[in-house]
């Protein structure tokens, strides 16, 4: 009987070991699920709110959501003619890393034109997965980690925002709006910091739930379209136009290439984590294809740009499990739950408080990402320079509106620069690193002082 144990436990450590017992493979699947849904459900949320979208077409984006974390994530667990897909453990969905940039195009053109240049997008992140190894050398921790800390830092007024009621609601930055979101946000923080496993984990949903039950209690749950929503459904065929407006392309094309970058930084976690290994270029290069070929597909049902999910990555690097049917699992839930109409109808029921609490800590984790990144090789004058300026820059034109507007400005100017801090500070931390000497710059702060 030890023996039998034995062989159990092994096969969760290897990747395509044999299907591990039911035992064993539910749970931690299931822990999986728990620690990717709300990452999933949310940005679709958010866009729908920056859109403008009806409840119905809400209800769409969130399953479409569902379905394509589900597809994207077992493209990577078994590759398609061994080049798209990476062949490794990994949880693929919807991100927060697109959202600012998502957001702002969403306001400003409506979802088709996300959906567009999330085609072109793929498309861009494609290529780069092709070249993976030549185009990478420009992205050093440096230049990941400043626009990983800006995507954080723009997050938090889309935070903050829904903490406080969301925009347009009757009672935006009203007390009561702001009791549920505090109260989210404490479950989750003393979830995350004072417990483990499966409680820690899932803090995100937990705190989600125990916020959802107090805005129940207090009224502010609104279920009339879940009743008219369906069973079962298949995810529709294009249910939204597709348009292509260039500025918006290049915008968000120039985030899908940033977050590859950081897809490496997952797989190589994963593989380090859980195989004592460094990922090959053939994972890396399958592994971006994948999750570009993912988002092209994806904008024709209307899903939203997907990438590797760090917090997943975390749940490898603590367990060690890699076995490939426990990530299987853990897609089949989300695109069962992608299939029913009436669950996605039922998330468009969470209040904007109770997700405004929840997310707020993950897009401060975004952000110590970010500075953990640029700190991992030292924190010199140069360094200092890089960051300091791409995110003065990044950040203070998007807190200036109009500045790009006036006499002279082409209006794809505003689109490309001036309506997403990602952009520009991406584009600054590339330049300035490529062009500033490194000997020189080091050493000159200490000198001064």
């Amino acid at each position: 009987m030890s023996q039998l144990t034995s062989a159990e436990d092994k096969t969760l450590f290897e990747f395509r070991g044999k299907i591990p017992p039911a035992k064993q493979l539910i749970p931690l699947g299931l822990q999986h699920v728990v620690a990717a849904v709300v990452g999933v459900i949310t940005p679709a949320i958010i866009i729908s709110g920056a859109c403008g979208l009806a409840a119905e077409e809400k209800t769409l984006l969130i399953q479409a959501s569902l379905v394509m974390t589900a597809m994207a994530t077992l493209l990577q667990l078994f590759p398609v003619f061994h080049k798209i897909g990476a062949g490794l453990p990994v949880i693929m969905g919807t991100s927060f890393a697109y959202v600012p940039t998502l957001t702002a195009i969403g306001a400003e053109f409506g979802l088709p034109t996300i959906l567009g240049a999330e085609i072109i997008g793929g498309l861009v992140a494609v290529v780069f997965g092709v070249f993976v190894r030549p185009i990478r050398k420009l992205f050093p921790p440096v230049v990941t980690g400043t626009v990983i800390f800006t995507i954080g830092l723009s997050l938090y007024p889309t935070a903050v925002r829904y903490m406080a009621g969301g925009s347009g609601a009757e009672n935006f930055g009203s007390v009561q709006c702001w009791a549920v979101a505090l109260i989210t946000f404490a479950v989750v923080v003393i979830l995350n910091n004072f417990t483990t496993g499966l409680l820690r984990q899932g803090s995100l949903l937990f705190g989600m739930i125990v916020g959802y039950a107090v805005a129940l209690v207090l009224g502010m749950v609104d279920f009339s379209g879940v009743g008219s929503a369906g069973w079962f459904a298949l995810p529709k065929v294009m249910p939204f136009e597709i348009n292509f407006v260039p500025a918006a392309c290049v915008s968000l094309a120039i985030v899908y290439v940033v977050n590859a970058v950081q897809t490496i930084g997952d797989l190589t976690s994963t593989t380090m984590g859980g195989m004592d290994r460094v990922p090959t270029d053939e994972e890396l290069s399958g592994g971006i294809i994948a999750q570009g070929i993912s988002s092209v597909l994806g904008a024709f049902i209307g899903g939203l740009p997907t990438a590797s999910y760090s917090q997943n990555v975390g749940i490898v690097t603590l367990n060690k499990v890699i076995n490939r049917a426990v990530f299987a699992l853990a897609a089949g839930v989300l695109l069962v739950a992608g299939f029913v109409p009436k669950f996605s109808a039922l998330l468009t029921t969470i209040p904007q408080s109770v997700i405004g609490g929840a997310t707020l800590s993950v897009f401060a984790t975004i952000t110590m990402t970010g500075i953990h990144m640029i700190t991992r090789e030292g924190f010199d004058g140069r360094t200092r320079t890089v960051v300091g300026l791409s995110v003065a820059l990044g950040v203070g034109i998007t807190q200036v509106s109009g500045c790009l507007q006036g006499p002279g400005f082409p209006a794809w100017v505003h689109t490309v620069f001036g309506s997403s801090s990602v952009v520009v500070a991406a584009l600054m931390a590339i330049l300035l690193n490529l062009t500033l000497p490194k000997e020189k710059a080091c050493a000159a702060p200490d000198k001064q002082k």
